[in-house]
């Protein structure tokens, strides 16, 4: 018997307390696995130092995170730990998310493009795996979502997804001519634009650079028919990331039209949230936000521009090949309980048309209203 152990943060709440989730799980062998306690500081140190440690660790797998998206959204963070011997050989965090529209869901994780799980090299992931399956039935969530890392291929009620989305990395150039040479030509032409517009940059993290980020983006996105994070989400991030997340904006005579909330882990800059008002396309300022991103990251000492992942055949996934980067194919899992239905979220699905187009069609201070209402269940 491996225990279940000490419960995660957030472990006394209704529907998953610790009364629910200290059972032990059925594990054979000396394989144990357990929930981490991520509000102990020694605990939470020991996984960010796995996560940097393992090659495929992410910024999405980190506590930092995890605990931000809690902090941000009210959903729950917890991780599952496989150990041998008293050695982490496989972790996996989850964010317990509850939509009123969408139910529950176990996501690694929440808010995120990426993650799953992180598994040593020889280390079968299958205690893990099944872990993360009572888990979910323990707190009622009838589905589960990796968003990355090694996939459950063979097990009972998984299903795989290889070609729905990708991902686009791309290396840095070593300086700006070169950077501004390696952009298509078309692309190119339209940053070469955007640098002799009347167009200023600001970096910071600051309570203006905050304000004005997230007035940009709640309209773009609203523009796009998707209901807005809460503001206290992009705070959280910001708040516990430190120097590994910033905010870049766009100015036009002193006029905010375009900024992102870009992300660094590994030497990689990820411009994760980000957006432009209407006037921003005219003004080419998304072109020379990025471009600026680019420049910004390289004077940090970064080496690779990580443009996140876009639905394949999307427009924002031909603007990131515009760019020069070659899609790479991402693979997710979803895991739903036996007799419940599939769970579906995407803001892409033809089965949401409908609520998209009612939504561009919502007045900016309404949609703000109830977007993040709507957004902190979204995952």
């Amino acid at each position: 018997m491996g225990p279940y152990g000490s419960g995660g943060a957030g472990g006394g709440r209704k529907g998953g307390g610790l009364h629910a989730v200290n059972a032990p799980f059925r594990l054979e062998n000396k394989t144990i696995v357990r929930l981490a306690n991520l509000r102990e500081p020694d605990e939470s140190r020991a996984l960010e130092g796995f996560v940097a440690r393992h090659a495929q660790g992410t910024v999405f797998q980190r506590p930092a995170w995890l605990a931000a998206v809690e902090r941000g959204t009210g959903q729950q963070a917890l991780a599952l730990v496989q150990e041998r011997g008293g050695r982490v050989e496989a972790y996996l965090p989850v964010s317990l998310i509850h939509s009123p529209i969408f139910g529950r869901v176990l996501a690694s994780t929440g808010f995120a493009v990426g993650g799953g799980a992180l598994v040593e090299d020889g280390v079968d992931a299958a205690p893990l795996f099944a872990a993360v399956e009572e888990l979910a039935l323990r707190h009622s969530a009838p589905s589960v979502e990796l968003r990355g890392g090694p996939l459950p291929e063979q097990r009972e009620g998984w299903q795989i997804k290889t070609q729905s989305h990708c991902g686009f990395i791309l290396a840095l150039e070593p300086d700006d001519a070169a950077q501004l040479n390696a952009i298509p030509r078309k692309q190119r032409a339209e940053v070469r634009k955007a640098l002799a517009g009347e167009l200023t940059v600001r970096i910071g993290a600051g309570a203006q650079d905050r304000a004005d980020h997230y007035a940009i983006y709640a309209e773009s996105v609203r523009n796009l028919g998707t209901p807005v994070f809460p503001r206290s989400l992009f705070e959280a991030v910001l708040d516990g990331f430190g120097e590994d997340a910033d905010i870049l904006t766009i100015l036009h005579y002193g006029q905010p039209v375009a900024s992102v909330l870009s992300l660094y882990h590994r030497g990689a800059v990820m411009p994760y949230w980000g957006g432009g008002t209407w006037g921003a396309r005219a003004l080419r300022a998304n072109d020379r936000m990025y471009y600026e991103l680019m420049r910004h990251a390289r004077r940090r000492g970064c080496t690779h521009f990580d443009f996140g992942r876009s639905k394949t055949g999307s427009g924002a996934f031909d603007f990131k090949r515009n760019w020069g980067f070659t899609p790479e194919p991402l693979a997710y899992a979803t895991w739903t309980a036996p007799g419940a239905p599939r769970r579906d979220a995407d803001p892409t699905s033809s089965a949401h048309a409908g609520r998209i187009a009612l939504w561009k069609k919502l007045p900016l201070p309404v949609a703000n209203v109830l977007g993040p209402w709507i957004a902190r269940g979204l995952g």
